[in-house]
């Protein structure tokens, strides 16, 4: 005789669901919502990065002049520099405590990719750009496998902060859009698809489907109508 799963709640601080019983079975240490919301964020990644090297350049306004200083400006925003720049991959020691800003994007994900990659002995990508870190950790494979961890929760909470930081500073932020159609699961009116997400959810009942299996759905709720 099996006995149900215990209940744990998901391991990420800023979600409160509670974790079901085939995401238990799964040994998800995180809901599969936090995972299709890491998923996007990832994926939404390389489209910033077009916004982001395009927002380097600071915005002038008025006549040129003004008082001198001892030191020249910066060639551009700091704010996008500090994202879009190099960073290292060992500690850094500031002793002058000139380091501040946000982490850039390729020091956020290639920390995530190198423990993967350690742990689990993969190759990572060929390249080591935001771009590139982000598709890779977005794969099936290397997702699949982190949300298995422990530390799966704080791997969501760090990429929602940096995803928070990117939208700050582009101003760019996915848009959502409802699907007219009923939820093959539920037949409620409430489905809906974001930018860079990989199926489309249910408000109602939490369901997810690709574009494929709706377009399924809706040939045969249109066969069953004039069968009847």
């Amino acid at each position: 005789m099996t006995t149900a799963a215990a209940a744990a709640p998901c391991a990420a601080s800023s979600c409160d669901r509670t974790l079901r019983d085939y995401e238990l079975v799964g040994r998800q240490t995180i809901c599969t919502p936090c995972v299709s919301a890491i998923r996007r964020w990832l994926r939404e990644i390389p489209n910033q990065m077009i916004v982001l090297g395009g927002s380097v350049q600071r915005e002038t306004t008025g006549a040129v002049g003004g008082r001198g200083t001892r030191t020249p400006p910066l060639p551009g925003r700091e704010d996008v520099l500090n994202l879009i720049g190099p960073a290292a991959t060992d500690s850094v020691h500031d002793e002058h405590g000139d380091q501040h800003g946000e982490l850039p994007i390729v020091g956020v994900l290639g920390a995530w990719v190198r423990l993967i990659c350690e742990e689990r002995h993969w190759r990572g990508p060929d390249t080591v750009t935001p771009e590139a870190l982000a598709l890779w950790l977005s794969a099936s494979q290397p997702l699949g496998w982190a949300c298995r961890q422990a530390w799966a929760g704080e791997y969501r909470d760090e990429l929602w902060a940096l995803t928070r930081t990117i939208r700050s500073t582009t101003r760019v932020r996915p848009q959502r859009r409802p699907i007219p159609q009923p939820c093959p699961r539920c037949d409620s009116l409430t489905l809906a698809e974001t930018d860079w997400e990989a199926y489309i959810d249910c408000g109602t009942c939490e369901s997810r489907f690709t574009r494929d299996e709706l377009a399924l759905a809706a040939r045969i709720a249109t066969a069953e109508l004039g069968a009847a």
